[in-house]
């Protein structure tokens, strides 16, 4: 197996990872992000499975980026350089909602008293907030960037690059609409918005585990 062929399927694997590891970590993570979860019985151990599910989408999400950096790189350094960032960028967002997750367990077992819950609605909203930036935001603009050097390059069939060409800037949009209020980020228009982008990194996934890299 030649190293771009190598290259190809790791970098497919690594976005199924990201793809798992985040429906995983938002359904492990239901309970914490509840009003009076601090109160209750608590489910830590679900919730720490989720946080470890995310950790693994983190180093996935940096793994995309730093893995397809030397192919992309032979089309545009500068845009392949600005995606490896990107990724960064959108991993660093996410640590920060595991992070806030994470108190809320911790505010659950060791709060002395007082008006925990508030604080817990607080660091509820830093996740949630998070979770628009990280994972609708920065992830559209990096979707974008990849599908337009695939596009260029015929790396992959220009269809999949469609999908993201597509899926990157209606992320976007619909986050700009749940920021203003006009739907919930988790409803059934929020969800509608993110099938191209989920569309692009599995059949985009597929096809370098599959295929590889086009020939040029």
């Amino acid at each position: 197996m030649s190293s771009t062929r190598r290259t190809a399927s790791v970098a497919g694997v690594l976005f199924l990872i990201t793809e798992v590891a985040a429906i995983a970590g938002l359904l492990l993570y239901g309970p914490a992000l509840k009003a009076g979860y601090v109160a209750g019985a608590g489910a830590d151990t679900r919730v720490f499975a989720g946080a470890l599910c995310e950790i693994v989408l983190v180093l996935a999400v940096i793994g995309t980026g730093v893995v397809l950096y030397p192919v992309v790189k032979r089309q545009n350094e500068g845009a392949a350089l600005g995606y490896v960032c990107g990724r960064l960028l959108e991993a660093a967002v996410i640590a920060v909602g595991i992070v806030a997750v994470l108190s809320v367990v911790t505010l659950r077992r060791e709060a002395p008293g007082g008006d925990v819950a508030t604080v817990a609605r607080a660091l509820v909203a830093v996740h949630d907030w998070t979770f628009l930036l990280g994972p609708n935001f920065v992830l559209g603009a990096n979707t974008l960037v990849l599908a337009a050097l695939m596009y260029r390059s015929r790396l992959v069939p220009r269809f999949i690059a469609v999908l993201g060409l597509v899926g990157g800037p209606l992320i976007c949009a619909s986050a700009v609409a749940v920021l203003f209020g006009v739907y919930e980020q988790v409803s059934p228009v929020g969800s509608l918005a993110a099938v191209p982008v989920f569309a692009w990194e599995v059949t985009l996934a597929v096809r370098l585990i599959a295929r590889g890299f086009s020939e040029n």
